[in-house]
Formats: structure tokens, C-alpha cells, sequence
């Protein structure tokens, strides 16, 4: 809609649609024409005169209030409320009660976290979020005895959600043991994996006391703090059974121990693994020409261990139909102890070999199955590599 000017000097007023009453006659003219003025003020659609404008509030005294009551990181918030302060007075910018407030609170929060630190309540407060997580659902969860299944379905990378289910049902890991790691500053991710991958392998058999009913497709695998659940304080290991496949899953219960074991069971048991543990030390990585002493000095830590394992075995009351099959073994262990302790003594490698090698023959006779079977224990013999070492997972460790 356009607005008309105003009408001229000589320019009548505009009539309306309806005559007036009475016709106006024009005022007579002098001689000389009133001069006309024009309209005040300015030109139509000129503006004003600007107002005064207000100084501006300084960005950083907003922050620095910002930051000084959440109390999150009073440092920063108390360095923007000193750089907005120098800013207002230079530039002559609103704000400076904000900046003020927020540099007060702020420094309130760094002496609170300076007290936080000194009494340990940082600590403290990281177990108690340990506890309040230790429900259904997070890692921190696990315990000993437990399976689960994860998220993206692998004992791999970083994981903080975990599903609980039942052992006999199709799982991803299954938790045999949990310990904490010694305070002090953070080892590092390596220092951390050597501490986690030497303890849980020599936890496994406390747990799993039965090599031979151990799959060949399960390796150890850990759940281990990372750098910043560390600095809340978290020292735990988890120490877990999986699938050696990333993909691969476990299904049933591979516990045996005190707990699904008869006392029977448990003394062969935990005599066969004194045998077992001395087996382990093996010297792979050198061989008997390269390194006498040392394959004769592990001769010496068999034979010792020979010795206890079928002390435990005699020691021990057997069921009547066990006794026999558990003499014949024993029989066969105090030879192999023998030719054990001949190979201690062994001054070259053929000789070393000779009775070496006998030793391990009469370790894996067929008298180890028949007591087995007279106890009721799995008559599989494990299958190992040529090193010596069962299984083998690329990357077994996994983080919190």
C-alpha cells in the first residue's frame, strides 16, 4: 500500500464521497500571494537520530560465570574471569560483576579439588561408583563363575555394557578369576597387559582344574582398566575364558573345581597339575645342543614335581573300583621320575634325549585314561602345540 504526501500549498484537501452542505467559496486574494511555508519537521521517511548504544557484555566474564558454578574445571573458569576483568577495562564492556563471581567460584572449586585429592576422596568416590555399577548390564559387574555375551559380540577393543546369561546358554566369555592391580601412577596399557596376561594364565587352573576338559578353541582373555578409569581410581583384572575365533562363542560351564567337583576328583586333580605346572616351564626356545643346562634344569623341576604328585596320589583314600587304575599310574609316574632325574644328569644332548624321552612316553600312557575314567573325568588328552603352550589368541586383552 503506497501513502500519499501530504497536499501541496495550492492543493485543496481531498473530498470525501459525499458533497459537502454548503459550497465553500475561495478566500478572496491580495495582491501579493501569502507566502506558503513548508510542513516542520524532516523529510518524509528520514530517521531519527540514533540512539546511544550500550556497551556489549564481555563472552568471557559469561564463561567464566558459566564455569564457576558448575565447578567442572575451576582452573579454566578462573583464568577467563581474570582475562575478562583486563578486557572490560580496556574495552569498556559489561560483564564485570559475571567475571568477578565467576573467578570467586572458581577459585572456591580449585581449593575443594585440592581438598578432593589430598584426603583420597576421589577414591572413595570411584568405589562408590564401582558399587552403585556393580548391577546387571556394566563390566564392573563380573564376577567369578559368570558368563556373558557383549555388545558387538567380541572380547576385543573397549566394552562398558555387558549381558549376564546363563553359562549353559550360548556365550562370549566366562569370568574364572578377578584381582586388583597395586596403586600408584598408571603403568600403561603394555605394562598393564604383561601383569594381566601372567596372572591369568596362572589363575586359569584354579579354576579350570581339568586340563583335558578344556576345548582346544578357549584362550584366556582380560578385562583391564584404562588410562582414565584408572585416574578414578580402578585397579581391577578381570580374567575371563573365550572363544581363540573373535566370532566364535562358548557354550556350558568349563568350571571345575571345589565347587562341581567330588573330593575324589579334586585330589587327582590337583596332583596331575603339579606335574602340569612344572610341564609348562618347558625351554622351547632353545634347544638341548644350544642350551644343556637349561633343559637339564627343568629335568630337575619335573622330577620334583613327579615326586609330589604321586605322593598326593598314594596319600589319598581311593573309591574301590579307582584303586587300581590309580596304582597302575602311579606306577608310571615313578618311572618317568626316574628317567627324569637321569636326564638332570644327562653331560650331552643325546643322552639328555634318551631319557627325556622315555620320561614323557610313560607321562602320556594310557594308565593317565583308565584312572581317569575310573573317577569319572573327561578321557580326552589335551592336544598341544610344538611349543608347548596351549591355544593362543592373537590379542587377548580387552579394556574398561
Amino acid at each position: 500500500m503506497s501513502i500519499p504526501p501530504p497536499p501541496g500549498p495550492q492543493e485543496p484537501p481531498a473530498q470525501g464521497p459525499y458533497p459537502q452542505p454548503y459550497a465553500q467559496q475561495p478566500y478572496p486574494q491580495g495582491p501579493f500571494p501569502v507566502p506558503q511555508q513548508p510542513y516542520p519537521g524532516g523529510a518524509w521517511g528520514q530517521p531519527y537520530g540514533a540512539y546511544p548504544r550500550r556497551p556489549p557484555v564481555n563472552g568471557l566474564a559469561v564463561a567464566a560465570f558459566v564455569l564457576g558454578v558448575l565447578c567442572c574445571v575451576p582452573a579454566v573458569g578462573l583464568v577467563l574471569g581474570l582475562v575478562a576483568l583486563a578486557r572490560i577495562r580496556k574495552r569498556g564492556e559489561r560483564g564485570k560483576g559475571l567475571a568477578v563471581a565467576g573467578s570467586v567460584l572458581s577459585s572456591v572449586g580449585l581449593v575443594l579439588w585440592a581438598v578432593t585429592l589430598s584426603t583420597g576422596a576421589v577414591g572413595e568416590f570411584w568405589d562408590g561408583f564401582r558399587d552403585a555399577a556393580r548391577g546387571e548390564g556394566t563390566a564392573y559387574a563380573l564376577e567369578k563363575g559368570e558368563c556373558f555375551t557383549t555388545p558387538s559380540g567380541s572380547l576385543q577393543g573397549v566394552t562398558y555394557d555387558v549381558d549376564q546369561v546363563p553359562c549353559a546358554r550360548e556365550h562370549d566369555g566366562e569370568v574364572f578369576a578377578v584381582f586388583d592391580l597395586p596403586g600408584g601412577a598408571f603403568p600403561g596399557d603394555d605394562g598393564i597387559t604383561r601383569v594381566a596376561d601372567e596372572r591369568c594364565y596362572a589363575l586359569q587352573d584354579s579354576y579350570a582344574m581339568d586340563r583335558w576338559a578344556l576345548p582346544g578353541d578357549v584362550d584366556v582373555y582380560y578385562l583391564t582398566p584404562t588410562s582414565q578409569s584408572w585416574r578414578a581410581g580402578d585397579r581391577e583384572v578381570t580374567c575371563l575364558f573365550g572363544n581363540t575365533d573373535e566370532r566364535g562363542t562358548l557354550t556350558g560351564s568349563l568350571r571345575t573345581d571345589g565347587t562341581t567337583l567330588d573330593p575324589d576328583q579334586h585330589t587327582y586333580l590337583a596332583a596331575e597339575l603339579q606335574l602340569y605346572l612344572a610341564m609348562d616351564e618347558m625351554p622351547v626356545e632353545r634347544t638341548a645342543e644350544e642350551d644343556l643346562a637349561a633343559h637339564t634344569f627343568w629335568a630337575t623341576r619335573v622330577s620334583a614335581a613327579l615326586d609330589r604328585q604321586t605322593g598326593m596320589l598314594r596319600g589319598h583314600s581311593w573309591p574301590a573300583d579307582a584303586q587300581r587304575p590309580v596304582a597302575a599310574l602311579v606306577a608310571d609316574l615313578d618311572t618317568a621320575r626316574k628317567e627324569f632325574g637321569l636326564a638332570s644328569r644327562a653331560t650331552d644332548a643325546d643322552a639328555y634325549y634318551e631319557h627325556s624321552d622315555k620320561a614323557i612316553a610313560l607321562i602320556d600312557a594310557d594308565t593317565a585314561v583308565g584312572a581317569r575314567a575310573a573317577l569319572g573325568l573327561d578321557t580326552t588328552p589335551p592336544v598341544y602345540e610344538e611349543t608347548g603352550e596351549e591355544g593362543g589368541g592373537a590379542e587377548p586383552g580387552k579394556q574398561v
